[in-house]
């Protein structure tokens, strides 16, 4: 008891800690991620053509599977340096209540007004659309922390930011949406009738409530449109979970000041942007075969494309007009039912995650509706931190993890990243207290139509 007194519920690390370069995973992989390919010739993307969609140091950090460490530029640390380095908890509160011998811990993404991970992304990206001198850039966004996210790196930097935003989280949440125009975001709901691709959308899903890949067509045809404007995606891309792989470094040094070694790693899995990142330092030590850990990724029941998905090319996007990536997916017309975590409403998962995933390097589970806010309850009342539903799921399986050790008498170590506030999910939280939350499985009838519209390579 003497030793774990030694460990602060808040570990914080000094600014001059804060990582000075990015850590690319796939430069370890032994098997890489399949390349993107051209959806027209179907052969792999060349830098220039990338160009054409992404800017220009972006679409080399999305070709690059060699560089283990890419500097970060000095303007984006001074930027970072407004919310990093966040905090490693150690939830001892849930500990006790769960009356559990395992030792909990989380990282806490949500410290910024964005509330979410997504901001380390989101200025790095905006940063390398200024340097190339573009007026502006285009971006989807599901919960609304991405779009949030990139709405204030583009205030900061004096960008123009327009966002299509999935149709049921702009109605489910309209002050996220407020808080995106206040930093000078044009805020559109996907699909819409302001491009080709949302028009074709509604015809074909009449009343749709949206999706990410919805929304990603849209943005990435109104930055096609218009001069001097590129997309920014928030998840699924190597050069995002190339990002994000500060909130796993900032962990691995707050750990190792306190030799504290996880026997699981846990991570809500969207598109795989923040578990991706999170993972990153450790899945590398385990590739490289000096230390082992378990890891696991928590995906929503209602949207499986680990569980439940196919590992193939498919484009990224419902209206087929982005590159085609080798992931897990459940098909780019799939549609998820409209549940509370809308930033895990993607049809695929991170060729990196994907490739991890298919490896056996990691697990992966998907857990219903209100489990997860059952869980996500809790955790408020004995943490004191509203969470995200996204991050909730995370603190779900630790949960779970946590509560097998009380039956088994193992002291594990877990980890679970908690990547943002649920502030403007109020709506959600509403319905849980309600008794009126369901939970949607897609049947396997359902799957199929999604996996049909996977394109024949």
């Amino acid at each position: 008891m003497a030793e774990e007194k030694k460990i602060p519920y808040k570990i914080y690390l000094e600014e001059k800690e804060m990582p000075t370069a990015w850590y690319n995973l796939r430069a370890d992989m032994k098997n890489k991620p399949a390349p993107l390919l051209n959806p027209g010739t179907r052969k792999p993307m060349k830098q220039e053509e990338l160009e054409q969609v992404f800017c220009r140091e972006l679409a080399a950090q999305e070709l690059d599977d060699e560089t283990a460490y890419i500097p970060i530029p000095e303007e984006i640390r001074n930027f970072y340096r407004m919310y990093r380095p966040s905090p490693l908890v150690r939830a001892y509160c849930l500990e006790e209540k769960l009356q559990t011998p395992a030792k909990i811990y989380y990282k806490f993404e949500g410290n910024n007004t964005s509330g979410s991970h997504k901001l380390n992304s989101a200025i790095a990206q905006a940063y390398y659309a200024k340097k190339q001198g573009l007026k502006g850039v285009t971006t989807e966004t599901g919960a609304g922390q991405w779009g949030t996210a990139l709405s204030m790196a583009c205030a900061y930097l004096e960008l123009d930011c327009r966002v299509y935003m999935v149709k049921v989280s702009y109605e489910q949440k309209p002050f996220r949406r407020e808080v995106m125009r206040t930093y000078g975001a044009t805020v559109t709901p996907s699909p819409s009738g302001e491009t080709e691709a949302g028009r074709a959308i509604l015809k074909k899903h009449p009343g749709t409530t949206g999706s990410l890949g919805c929304a990603i067509s849209e943005a990435v045809e109104a930055a096609a449109s218009r001069e001097g404007y590129r997309y920014v995606l928030g998840s699924v891309l190597n050069q995002v979970l190339l990002h994000q792989s500060v909130i796993g470094l900032e962990t691995k040094t707050a750990m190792d000041k306190y030799g504290i070694v996880p026997d699981v790693i846990i991570g809500c899995a969207g598109g795989g942007s923040n578990l991706g990142g999170l993972i990153s330092p450790f899945m590398g030590e385990k590739i490289r075969g000096e230390k082992d850990y378990r890891i696991i990724g928590v995906e929503p029941a209602s949207c499986p494309s680990l569980t439940r998905g196919r590992f193939a090319y498919d484009f990224c996007d419902t209206g087929m007009v982005t590159p085609l990536a080798k992931m897990y997916t459940l098909g780019n017309n799939f549609i998820p039912s409209p549940n509370h975590a809308g930033g895990l409403r993607y049809h695929g998962m991170s060729p990196v995650i994907s490739q991890l995933y298919h490896d056996g390097l990691m697990e992966a589970v998907s857990v219903e509706q209100s489990a997860v806010f059952e869980a996500a309850e809790l955790f408020a009342r004995v943490e004191g931190i509203l969470p995200a539903p996204e991050s909730s799921h995370a603190i779900r399986v630790a949960m779970d993890e946590a509560l097998r050790c009380k039956e088994t008498g193992e002291e594990k170590t877990i980890l679970f990243g908690l990547t943002g506030t649920g502030y403007f999910d109020m709506v959600a939280y509403e319905k849980y207290n309600d008794g009126r939350m369901t939970d949607e499985i897609p049947g396997q009838e359902e799957l199929e139509r999604g996996f049909a519209t996977i394109p024949r390579l």
